[in-house]
């Protein structure tokens, strides 16, 4: 894990993969990460986002970002979680769903904050239970014209940074929805999939390191930092 640190800004890798958005899953309550991070750079994570970071697994595997989708008063789980994962998962003080559908990758399928959820096509008809999980109004929608929403963005209580592609209507009921105001970039030079090299809460943001310069800046704009 080589990094560069700059206040509230992290550029990382985990453990030589830039992908690093598609190991955790973060709030402004706290970051699950995956067990594989070792103890100190979890420690770096926490100086950044201040916020506890906590190991988890789901299904055995380090992807938490992608099984999971979450805000500060609930989380959204896949079906295919262990039962001792769940108990884990239970030990977190928030209101929890196992959605009862195919798709388990969650955290492709969903963009949430405090204030909202973005959920995709897909998961329409676990709507409610979406709602009551996270406690938040959610709106069926879609990014760059994709059923990704949740691999297509990061949305945090301050901003919301989306692919490069999401068309115009898509980015006004996005705003509508999680009140904040959006934008568009990529990660990790070029890729438009920005789920899949930030985590990110309303005090800052670790991004992959293959992440230039003015990609940084157009994040650390859109996630209301500038």
């Amino acid at each position: 894990m080589k990094e560069r640190k700059n206040k509230h800004i992290l550029q990382t890798d985990f453990h030589g993969d830039v992908n690093v958005g598609l190991y955790g899953s973060c709030s402004d309550k706290l970051c699950l990460i995956g067990e594989f991070l070792h103890q100190k750079y979890q420690q770096r994570l926490q100086e950044v986002l201040k916020v506890p970071v906590l190991p988890l697994t789901i299904a055995g595997t380090d992807f938490i970002g992608i099984f999971v989708a979450m805000n500060s008063r609930g989380i959204l789980l896949p079906k295919i979680i262990f039962p001792h994962e769940l108990e884990e998962v239970k030990k977190l003080g928030l209101k929890y769903a196992i959605l009862d559908t195919k798709y388990t990758a969650l955290g492709n399928l969903i963009l949430a904050n405090d204030k909202g959820a973005i959920i995709s096509p897909l998961l329409k008809n676990q709507k409610k239970v979406i709602e009551e999980t996270l406690q938040v109004p959610a709106r069926v929608g879609e990014v760059a014209e994709l059923k990704i929403v949740g691999s297509c963005g990061v949305a945090t209580n301050k901003g919301c940074l989306l692919h490069r592609d999401a068309l115009d209507d898509e980015m006004d009921l996005i705003e509508e929805v999680l009140k904040v105001e959006v934008d568009i970039g990529t990660v990790n030079f070029g890729s438009p999939y920005v789920k899949s090299g930030v985590l990110a809460n309303s005090n800052g943001f670790v991004v992959g390191k293959m992440t230039t310069g003015p990609e940084i800046v157009r994040i650390d704009e859109a996630l209301g930092f500038l």
